[in-house]
């Protein structure tokens, strides 16, 4: 496996890839849903390119950022394990260098939920989504379902800009008790996770139920949402909610109709 910290020397080791390549773009902190990524990315293309990069434009909280959980050597060692052939891992100034001045707007995908939540996340991620999209140019970009909106932006960039790649969405991977994997889960002390069992429980109720929304609502138990809300992909529909646990900000879906792909 090959680490690169440039744009200069990724550019050099893409020359060097044969065949289609999939991009797995994450924040680090890996765990056993990138792992899901990166796995499939590897049965379906013949070598896997892995961003590492807290991509500071798409967090509004300076806290948020600073307390973002990092560990380069732990996922420099799952991504090899993975099977990943390049890893991208470069500091901020080098895809933001001084006098950085351009950014994408994705509008209608962009807006609501997430978008309302978090002012200007989306910019920063549809940015940098599509830096990684004209460096690497994969066959394939990999993404997981947990990130629901995430998605309908890159689909939405991707399509808007007649990209060549396709966008592939992974299942949501589940701790054994219900609760999505994310790297902010280790933040959360062990009576914050417990109450963060909460969110699962509740999608679930609305998943079971004719009004998905105000069943979830009912059903969360004391925590205080930022949204809940039916998210339409295109190829399926989803409810997706996110709450606070303490300092900690978790989000979650599940699947009402359709199939994601």
């Amino acid at each position: 496996m090959k680490v690169v910290r440039t744009v200069a020397e990724l550019r050099e080791a893409r020359q060097e890839l044969a065949g289609d390549v999939g991009l797995v773009p994450t924040m680090g902190a890996l765990h056993a849903g990138h792992v899901a990524l990166l796995e499939t990315a590897g049965r379906e293309n013949d070598a896997v390119v892995m961003s590492l990069f807290v991509n500071p434009a798409q967090f509004g909280d300076a806290h948020d950022l600073a307390t973002y959980p990092r560990d380069e050597a732990h996922d420099l060692r799952i991504a090899e394990q993975a099977g990943v052939d390049v890893v991208f891992a470069p500091p901020a100034e080098e895809l933001y260098p001084a006098g950085y001045q351009t950014w994408l707007e994705v509008e209608d995908a962009a807006s609501g939920l997430e978008g309302e939540a978090r002012p200007g996340h989306f910019r920063g991620v549809a940015t940098v989504c599509l830096k990684l999209f004209l460096l690497v140019r994969p066959a394939r970009a990999y993404f997981g379902q947990k990130d629901a909106q995430q998605v309908t932006v890159v689909r939405a960039l991707v399509h808007d800009l007649a990209l060549p790649l396709a966008v592939r969405v992974v299942p949501t991977v589940r701790d054994e008790d219900g609760l999505a994997l994310s790297s902010r889960n280790v933040l959360l002390a062990p009576a914050e996770r417990e109450r963060a069992l909460g969110l699962p429980r509740a999608l679930a109720a609305g998943a079971a139920s004719s009004d998905p929304v105000a069943a979830a609502r009912a059903s969360l138990n004391g925590l205080d949402p930022d949204y809940v809300a039916v998210l339409d992909l295109g190829d399926a529909k989803l409810l997706a909610a996110a709450v606070r646990i303490g300092s900690t900000r978790l989000i979650d879906n599940v699947l009402l109709e359709g199939e994601i792909r």
